[in-house]
């Protein structure tokens, strides 16, 4: 993968793309004193969360509800 650090692609790549391309029209759209914006304002974060146990189990439930699935839990929560 040493090569993408050179020449990036994929996903990456199209979202620095459009970045670049939001990062244009906010500057050229923004006020005398403001800022300039740069692209890495413009790209997405993806930050995993990490689930808590009441959590799985709420998704679980719903996903359980959805199929048509009955909830054999003793007080059904």
């Amino acid at each position: 993968m040493a090569f993408s650090t050179i020449e990036p692609f994929g996903m990456n790549a199209d979202n620095l793309g459009h970045a670049i391309t939001a990062s244009t029209i906010a500057n050229v759209n923004r006020g005398k004193n403001q800022k300039a914006y740069k692209a890495e304002d413009f790209m997405p974060r993806y930050v995993k969360k990490e689930q808590t146990t009441e959590e799985m189990i709420q998704v679980a439930s719903m996903f359980n509800a959805a199929a048509g699935g009955i909830d054999l839990r003793e007080d059904g929560e």
